[in-house]
């Protein structure tokens, strides 16, 4: 199993935060790694996901206000590669929130893409945050 982490300090309440993230419709105005995400977003749902040169229809894990969404989605079919993404929202004491953007990835095919996870996807992790950051704090 291979794991991504990455994490950012917004300063904005939880409310806001939670409230930008789930505001799906607006995803390609400012978020530069999820272009879109349609579909009813209820746990045990599957929900239509695009990343950059990826399209796929991840199973809603949790989806808890102010708290966490996560998702599990696979190639072609579970064991190949698989990834469960999680976003989750720590409530700071001074009125700011820890946003974790977090994946957990298995399956037989992960050690052949382990170059581009800690590379594109790493990458592309940051550039979410940052711009949930400046969005949130706006």
């Amino acid at each position: 199993m291979t794991e991504l982490e990455q994490y950012i300090q917004i300063n904005a309440t939880p409310e806001r935060v939670w409230q930008v993230l789930t505001d799906f419709e607006k995803y390609p105005e400012w978020n530069p790694f999820v272009f879109a995400l349609e579909g009813d977003v209820v746990v045990g749902k599957r929900i239509k996901v695009k990343l950059p040169g990826m399209n796929f229809t991840p199973k809603v894990l949790i989806f808890k206000p102010l708290e966490e969404f996560c998702w599990r989605g696979n190639l072609f079919f579970p064991g190949l590669f698989d990834g469960k993404h999680s976003f989750k929202i720590e409530h700071g004491s001074n009125g700011s929130v820890t946003f974790r953007h977090e994946e957990q990835f298995s399956g037989i095919l992960v050690p052949l893409f382990k170059k581009m996870l800690d590379g594109k996807t790493r990458a592309g992790f940051e550039a979410m945050n940052q711009a949930l950051k400046i969005r949130a704090e706006s």
